[in-house]
């Protein structure tokens, strides 16, 4: 897979953010989880990928649906503290 420099750097940048989700990086980039994946694999060196991967695996904000879903589980435990106190 080749990709311009321009192109990986983007990629890079958005994967290391934390609230830019893989989504957001599919639809400004084209580069699905697991291709965003093999570019950070042969972007970074070793340890760096091992701590990119090890910080965003199971990462919540990493995942639209996954962070809906916490929002909205959020939301219901304020609701219900209301309602309690």
């Amino acid at each position: 897979m080749k990709v311009s420099d321009a192109l990986r750097d983007k990629i890079i940048r958005m994967a290391w953010e934390d609230r830019t989700t893989f989504d957001e990086i599919e639809k400004k980039t084209g580069f699905r989880e697991a291709e965003v994946i093999k570019v950070m694999r042969g972007s970074l060196k070793a340890s760096s990928f091992r701590c990119w991967r090890k910080r965003v695996s199971g990462r919540v904000t990493k995942h639209q649906a996954l962070f809906r879903q916490s929002r909205d589980d959020l939301k219901k435990g304020w609701k219900q503290r209301e309602l309690l106190e």
